[in-house]
């Protein structure tokens, strides 16, 4: 761990795929062990990398995802995507290859960044959209933040939107 920091992080996740998720979560991870304090607001469907039911199961599609490819590098066309059993092939292929770098699976990342001091939080229209309750997010959720009292704790931030 680097020297304490009076640098701020805010990310954004308002994505709800496993591709989507590993972002601002080496993002937080990262600015933790560079002693930069590091806040996540998950939105829209980002919310569901944070809902107790739906974080274990997150999925990756390789509709409209160019950069998705075989084993064997060759890419995967569009119209295969709508085959059956093709998400669950791509997800599975990202599990495989996050499993050999080393990294944790959601729920076991976000405890890992939450145990370093990272802060986690839902959006609240989101919340109140999805109808969600305090019992439907996973414990380590720090609270349900409005859009303006996400902006007071951004104050003085860097923002990253993911």
């Amino acid at each position: 761990m680097f020297e304490e920091s009076d640098r701020k992080l805010m990310i954004i996740c308002s994505k709800g795929t496993l591709d989507m998720a590993y972002p601002g979560m080496v993002l937080a991870n990262a600015a933790l062990m560079e002693g930069i304090d590091a806040n996540i607001f998950f939105t829209f469907w980002g919310l569901d990398m944070i809902t107790d039911a739906k974080m274990d199961n997150l999925k990756c599609t390789p509709l409209g995802n160019p950069s998705m490819a075989m084993p064997n590098g060759m890419g995967i066309p569009n119209i295969m995507s709508m085959l059956p059993g093709m998400t669950d092939f791509s997800t599975s292929m990202m599990k495989k290859e996050m499993d050999k770098l080393g990294f944790p699976p959601t729920r076991e990342y976000l405890q890992m960044i939450a145990d370093a001091g990272g802060k986690l939080y839902a959006c609240q229209m989101t919340y109140d959209m999805m109808k969600l309750t305090e019992d439907d997010l996973f414990d380590e959720v720090e609270g349900v933040l409005g859009a303006m009292e996400f902006l007071e704790m951004a104050e003085g931030a860097q923002v990253i939107f993911v």
